[in-house]
């Protein structure tokens, strides 16, 4: 029996029309600056022939997290999406104005990520949010968006999202990063206004501001392509040797901070796993080392972020822990997932997925 192919319906971003087969890309207008240059933010849409959910994939909220920019770019270059069903909507450089600048903000020190659902009259901040929620969120079926640490600051690859909806949940497995944590939702959070529409996304955190990172961005592209298949918008892998990491949940997560200012020595790297009052984590001392604080978790888990500064004041946040039910399999996952992502004979992609040049 002949399966009925379904044709795929235009879509319209920025007034702009994109019809079945087309792919464009779109500078969105947000506004001006006092230079009377245009601030604007670039869109690119490719619309496949046959129907399908609409996929938009966003990087740079803060501008100054790079990661996300480069897993777009690989992304664009899978040879799978030739045969794409449905819609792809990609903005690797939401808030161009930070990015420009090398920083996390707009230039009127606003966080665009607690800006949602924004406003077409207010601060630059508030009419960005309103545009991208309106122009590209609110057309859309299902979202991932692309973030790191934040300066001076790394992340283990992990993705945050509500796990307590079944949909979400199926989306989160299927990225196979390593570790998953049930986040709640942030008022004025680009997650927070999609679930309001009703839209389930992902948060991808991984690396660090400023910097790109290899492993981050190869578990991007490939998280991003296992979540195409999930939905149907690409063919299924037909390597048969391809490993899936079925990712851990984390529990909650906790922060450890600073007992005194000082220099700060972390003993640890993302991904190890800590055991309550045993594991020395970092040390705190003062520049002579005269005065060394140790520094343990209180409870077992394992690390998915840390200060990278080594100049820290009391109080400061050092180390992010992930608590387990077990974490010596957590820490297993973590393991098998770095073999994976460095294995250049395994990449990131099956024979058909791998990017044109």
């Amino acid at each position: 029996m002949t399966r009925k192919v379904v044709r795929n319906k235009p879509i319209t971003i920025g007034g702009v029309t994109i019809n079945p087969g087309e792919k464009k890309t779109i500078d969105l207008k947000v506004g001006k600056l006092y230079t009377h240059s245009e601030l604007s933010m670039p869109v690119q849409v490719w619309c496949g022939n046959q129907a399908g959910p609409i996929l938009f994939i966003s990087a740079a909220i803060h501008g100054d997290e790079l990661n996300g920019v480069e897993i777009i770019r690989r992304l664009l270059k899978v040879n799978a999406l030739k045969r794409l069903k449905g819609t792809l909507i990609t903005v690797p450089i939401v808030n161009l104005h930070g990015f420009i600048n090398h920083s996390r903000y707009l230039p009127d020190r606003r966080d665009l990520n607690r800006c949602f659902p924004g406003s077409k009259t207010g601060s630059i901040a508030g009419r960005l949010a309103h545009i991208f929620l309106n122009e590209i969120v609110a057309k859309a079926t299902h979202g991932i968006d692309l973030h790191t640490g934040a300066i001076n600051r790394t992340n283990l690859p992990q993705i945050r999202a509500d796990l307590d909806s079944d949909v979400v949940k199926q989306m989160a497995d299927s990225f196979g990063s390593p570790v998953m944590l049930n986040a709640n939702l942030r008022d004025g959070s680009l997650r927070a206004a999609a679930v309001k529409k009703g839209i389930p996304m992902l948060l991808y955190e991984a690396g660090e501001a400023l910097r790109f990172d290899e492993v981050s961005i190869r578990a991007g592209v490939k998280g991003i392509v296992n979540v195409m298949r999930h939905l149907q918008m690409i063919p299924q892998s037909r390597n048969k040797a391809e490993r899936k990491i079925k990712p851990v949940v984390a529990r909650s997560s906790f922060w450890i901070r600073a007992p005194q200012s000082g220099i700060f020595r972390s003993l640890v790297s993302d991904g190890c796993r800590v055991e309550a009052n045993k594991t020395l984590i970092g040390v705190v001392s003062d520049p002579f080392g005269e005065v060394e604080e140790e520094v343990y978790s209180p409870n077992s888990g394992i690390v998915i972020g840390q200060m990278c500064m080594p100049l820290v004041n009391e109080g400061e946040a050092l180390f992010h822990i992930a608590k387990f039910a077990r974490s010596d399999l957590a820490e297993g996952k973590v393991e098998e997932f770095h073999e994976e992502m460095q294995d250049d004979g395994n990449l990131l992609y099956s024979s058909e997925d791998i990017p044109a040049v």
